[in-house]
């Protein structure tokens, strides 16, 4: 009960807020070691019913999304929907959102009427309008990227690309045309060419049907909050949330493995993509200075953990120098973060680390106090040589170990897998010099016109945002030799 106390202690005479996720011993070694007899007992008492509660919660909550993430009851939860769906007699449906003024959904309509006629499947359009601005925290740049990597992305999988971002006028024409065709039933049929057009600059014929737009994207954005998505271009079949043609092959897969795959033998529409590290690891010998691999990363995002192990496989494979730049998570930086984005990240992520090959699920947000304790750690281990194996060692903790950073306790652990003992962590937690470098490094992820993570970039190349774009960031590896 002691320990309880001084850790209470010190988040209240030095002015410190206890971090829900935060444990018993999580202030100890960032403030100071008060007199217990300058608080109140009452006052000892309820702050260490805050604490326990919280260690409770934490608990709860790591065993709850260990079951809820465990790739079995994915499973169970897809037959389930597919025993309920065969017993009542219904059809497949796949409901398809989409985003008039979004390139993602400019790629993704391309492919129903190939998605629809392989798959024995009632494929339901809805229009929608564009994410909320606590969904899309940084538009401008938002829209800035996802034309660069729509493009990139049709390039790659021989669709048409945009030209452009079309102005206001011609999308409401476009979402007036789309809309008509929902209500005649023909959205599959006239949807590419409307897109086509609006993406080409090219102007929507005179005699093309309108209808009230405003009315079908409402119906649309109604629908898609209550099923629990934010996005365009996103499928939904069975419970499960599937984003744009980058998850498309685990909904092809999901219907394959139904029976509903009228061309069983055929290939899927659109495969995923990844890191190939063709031939030998690569020896520098070139006179050339090796290549700068940075990754912008940030130990409260998931996608940053399960991305890891392919950055440092990169940098080994190419001869690059691999610089960590850890900057604060969105939600610290004062930017929201809806219920519907938390939820889908969460399964998103548990699929793609079970593509990967990770452990996934077993984990204790690091939000607040935990992040930046993590990071007062991270910047002196990196001065020390060992940034790469603590960063691993924190991120595999927290988001698959079940490790509460925010203990002394569990950060100590955290760094002893690391090579780091107890007198480092403590010296390393005294010193606040991190925090110029996570605003030196948001600094340059925004001037890099980029504003998530992970992000990364090849010396003074473009960057890239998200972990299932290393791919591309492989291409301009290769480039380099």
């Amino acid at each position: 009960m002691e320990a309880i106390w001084q850790s209470a202690l010190c988040a209240t005479n030095c002015g410190l807020t206890p971090v829900v996720g935060a444990g018993l011993d999580s202030y100890s070694s960032v403030c100071c070691r008060s007199d217990p007899e300058r608080v109140p007992f009452g006052r000892k008492l309820d702050l260490a019913l805050h604490h326990s509660m919280s260690a409770l919660k934490n608990t709860i909550i790591k065993n709850v999304l260990r079951v809820l993430t465990h790739p079995g009851v994915r499973q169970a939860q897809r037959t389930r929907a597919s025993l309920l769906r065969r017993i009542r007699g219904a059809a497949a449906h796949v409901h398809y959102f989409h985003q008039a003024d979004d390139p993602y959904s400019y790629l993704s309509v391309q492919l129903l009427e190939r998605l629809g006629h392989r798959y024995a499947i009632d494929l339901l359009p809805h229009l929608v309008s564009a994410p909320e601005d606590s969904a899309a925290p940084d538009r401008e740049r938002l829209v800035h990227w996802s034309l660069r990597d729509a493009t990139l992305l049709a390039q790659a999988h021989g669709l048409e690309g945009p030209m452009g971002q079309p102005d206001p006028g011609a999308v409401a024409l476009a979402e007036s045309a789309l809309a008509a065709s929902l209500q005649a039933g023909r959205f599959m049929v006239d949807a590419v060419a409307i897109s086509r057009r609006l993406w080409s600059a090219q102007p929507q014929p005179e005699a093309q049907a309108q209808a009230d737009a405003q009315a079908a994207k409402a119906a649309g954005t109604v629908l898609r909050k209550q099923l629990g998505h934010y996005l365009g271009a996103t499928f939904f079949y069975g419970g499960e949330w599937y984003w744009g043609i980058d998850r498309l092959h685990y909904l092809e897969q999901r219907l394959r493995d139904e029976g509903l795959c009228r061309e069983p033998a055929s290939a899927l529409l659109v495969a995923a993509r990844d890191i190939a590290l063709p031939g030998a690891p690569a020896l520098h010998t070139s006179p050339k200075p090796p290549a700068q691999l940075h990754y912008f990363c940030s130990f409260r995002s998931p996608y940053t953990y399960i991305a890891l192990p392919r950055v440092r496989q990169l940098a080994e494979h190419y001869g690059a120098q691999l610089q960590i730049r850890f900057v604060l998570p969105m939600v610290m930086r004062g930017l929201p973060v809806p219920r519907e984005k938390s939820m889908y990240i969460v399964a998103d992520v548990a699929r793609e680390a079970q593509r990967v090959g990770m452990r996934y699920g077993y984990l204790v947000d690091p939000v607040g106090k935990p992040v930046e304790r993590g990071y007062a750690v991270l910047h002196q281990a990196m001065k020390a040589g060992a940034g790469l194996q603590l960063a691993q060692s924190f991120l595999q903790g927290v988001w698959a170990d079940g490790i509460d950073a925010g203990t002394d306790s569990g950060l100590y652990a955290i760094a002893a897998r690391a090579g780091l003992d107890k007198n480092f962590v403590d010296k390393a937690l005294s010193d606040e010099s991190w925090r110029e470098a996570a605003a030196a490094n948001r600094l340059e992820l925004l001037d890099m016109d980029l504003w998530g993570v992970p992000s990364f970039r090849v010396n003074d190349l473009p960057g890239y945002w998200g972990q299932d774009r290393l791919w591309m960031v492989e291409q301009d590896l290769i480039a380099l030799r």
